[in-house]
């Protein structure tokens, strides 16, 4: 993490007051919320329209920090502790995260994309793990907040920076990319996700593509080789490598003899002299993340055995591709993070596809976070579900009922269920476990379905 004398941070960004009599202080990390304050850090509070941190200076103090970032249209504090007044507090932290980032050695690699960007990141840390030294964004903290703080939390010893960049508009990732300064930009795919704010995929694959702006001179992009939307804004660029994967042959990274089962992937990479590698995580999208990561790891110069090892030993986020031993020892899939009509398409195949010996329950709620005409997304979702691989379907939301309404277009009504409230949904469930079933539950984060998760375990 940064380490700096209030000296030094005055060289790093515009101060507003003399420090002069404070200049000596240390200070080691900064940080947004009193609960989790460490001895010597720089308390950086936001004044909203409804809340003010700056009350809660005193008690960061209190709590160890050694001084606060303060912002100069507030009045100053009572207290007498050290204060450094900037002229905004966010932009300050902001400022602060791009200086420390030109001071540090470490390469950095920037991920973004409709989805899956927080699995490729967690496979991409296990892989470059194995031979570096590395820092990663830490859960899904990659907003205009959340990334600094990332950027500022690497040790000045860090080797490779993993940073998750995410956007519901446009400018975001420009802003993003330009304090990170990535060496390598992970682009993981175009969706439909944020479809609301951006108003087609070709606007999200502008914003995704923002994230070359910041990219250093002769950095890599890495895209999917199957996706037009980016392949026709290279034009756009220069000084800039590129590197694709995908499942054609056209592209650099392909996989090659695919066996996949519930617990994993094997797959061999041609470009690789037919190396062969297993994913410790199922599922076909999942494969694509993996040769996202791979191109990282090759152009790090990584060893294929230590990108093996890597791929072997993977630890996802919570709520995100994450098994759990269920009611009668069913097993219950929950990827209840996040969900967009990609997503749920991608791990729905993937669910589809293993042993017929289980008996498939999907659980679907709410995608959230769509254009405004939604009804339509979740009724195909319904549709695409293949009735002779999954046993039943049962959907929680006001927006799921069209998954339900799609899905009596193949499935016996008997088999399709409809709940606005989750311990109704749970009961349901139950009555039809016997023990032999893998139960997929996907929904928007904003569903909270971890509520069904636990009362299935």
């Amino acid at each position: 993490m940064i380490e700096s004398t209030i000296r030094e941070i005055t060289e790093m960004i515009s101060v507003e007051n003399d420090v002069t009599q404070i200049a000596d202080i240390q200070i080691t990390g900064v940080c947004i919320d009193t609960r989790k304050i460490e001895k010597g850090n720089l308390f950086i509070p936001f004044k909203g329209e409804n809340t003010d941190g700056h009350r809660f200076a005193a008690q960061a103090i209190e709590a160890g920090a050694s001084a606060v970032l303060w912002q100069k249209d507030v009045p100053l504090p009572e207290e007498n502790f050290p204060v450094i007044v900037v002229e905004h507090t966010l932009d300050a932290l902001q400022s602060l995260a791009s200086s420390y980032r030109q001071q540090l050695q470490a390469k950095i690699v920037a991920i973004t994309g409709s989805n899956g960007k927080t699995t490729t990141k967690d496979i991409a840390a296990s892989v470059i793990s194995q031979q570096y030294r590395v820092h990663k964004t830490d859960g899904n903290f990659n907003n205009h907040i959340g990334m600094p703080l990332t950027i500022l939390g690497m040790s000045a010893d860090t080797e490779v920076g993993i940073v998750e960049m995410g956007m519901s508009g446009f400018g975001e990732i420009e802003l993003l990319t330009k304090i990170a300064q990535p060496d390598y930009a992970l682009i993981t795919n175009i969706g439909e996700a944020h479809m609301e704010d951006l108003g087609s995929r070709e606007g999200i694959a502008t914003a995704k593509f923002e994230i070359v702006k910041g990219l250093k001179v002769n950095g890599v992009l890495i895209f999917p080789e199957e996706e037009p939307l980016l392949q026709g804004k290279l034009s756009t660029i220069s000084q800039v490598k590129t590197c694709t994967f995908g499942f054609k042959t056209a592209a650099d990274y392909y996989p090659a003899h695919i066996e996949m089962n519930e617990e994993g992937t094997y797959f061999t990479v041609p470009a690789l002299d037919e190396q062969s590698f297993y994913l410790s995580i199922p599922g076909k999208h999942n494969i694509a993340n993996a040769l996202a990561v791979l191109a990282v790891a090759k152009c790090l110069d990584m060893d294929n055995d230590a990108i093996r090892q890597g791929l072997k030993e993977i630890a996802l986020s919570n709520m995100r591709m994450e098994w759990n031993e269920g009611y009668k020892g069913a097993k219950i899939l929950n990827d209840a993070y996040n969900s967009s009509p990609t997503a749920t398409r991608a791990v729905i195949s993937m669910v589809e596809n293993f042993s017929s010996a289980y008996n498939k329950i999907l659980v679907l709620g709410d995608m959230l976070e769509l254009r405004d005409q939604t009804m339509d997304d979740h009724r195909e979702i319904g549709e695409s579900i293949d009735s002779e691989k999954v046993k039943y379907v049962f959907t929680y939301g006001e927006l799921s009922k069209y998954i339900a309404l799609g899905a009596t277009k193949n499935f016996p009504k008997e088999n399709v269920f409809h709940f606005l409230n989750q311990d109704e949904l749970v009961d349901a469930i139950k009555q039809k476990i016997t023990g032999n079933e893998i139960i997929l539950i996907k929904a928007s984060r904003g569903m909270k379905m971890e509520k069904t998760v636990e009362a299935l375990k």
